[in-house]
């Protein structure tokens, strides 16, 4: 089973009321080609990753948090998803009836809240050992888009909330000890057909 793994990302995220005073908030939960460093390596989500993703039912949540009454959803109509060049944006109503979407708007009004994050099973990805930066290529399921009030790292656009993949972790490691290992072959071999022309 593949594992969850979780992006934050600290762009701009609007709330304004609609002309029927529905509680609309905006933005991207990601953005595409956009590099952002983990651990020592970098990532970047392709323009392709989102093509075939299981989105039939995403929620948006706040800082992930499955107690927190959820904000909106896909199944419901009150959260619309959509990927053009700039990566995936989001456009969700909130219920003015419900205190905790009242609160969440008018947080993210004030820009108390103005971070996304989402949640995601990596189907495909590709790692390449001399830049050492993983693309994802085909993510598998979009669980959930989050509005979330604080970054894992402050410092940085993009950064992992929970659950960075241990699968890729430990596959990166042994991706680069190949490597290097074919690169060491290699001068071996170099070094042989130096002294034996």
């Amino acid at each position: 089973m593949k594992e969850k793994e979780i992006r934050k990302l600290d762009i701009q995220l609007r709330a304004s009321e609609a002309e029927d005073n529905k509680m609309e908030i905006k933005g991207y939960a990601v953005v595409f080609n956009s590099p952002e460093t983990y651990y020592g390596y970098t990532e970047v989500i392709a323009p392709t990753a989102f093509d075939e993703a299981d989105m039939s039912d995403v929620v948006l949540r706040y800082n992930h948090n499955d107690s927190f009454i959820i904000l909106a959803r896909t199944r419901n109509k009150s959260l619309k998803l959509d990927t053009d060049g700039t990566g995936l944006s989001i456009d969700a109503f909130l219920q003015e009836d419900i205190s905790d979407h009242r609160n969440i708007f008018n947080a993210i009004k004030t820009q108390l809240i103005d971070k996304q994050s989402f949640g995601f099973t990596v189907e495909e990805d590709e790692y390449d050992y001399e830049s050492d930066t993983r693309t994802i290529t085909k993510i598998g399921k979009l669980f959930d888009v989050s509005v979330v009030d604080q970054p894992f790292y402050n410092g940085t656009d993009v950064s992992v909330a929970r659950n960075i993949s241990d699968d890729f972790l430990k596959r990166r490691a042994e991706l680069r000890k190949e490597y290097e290992a074919k690169e060491a072959l290699k001068k071996a071999k170099e070094r042989l057909m130096s002294k034996l022309g």
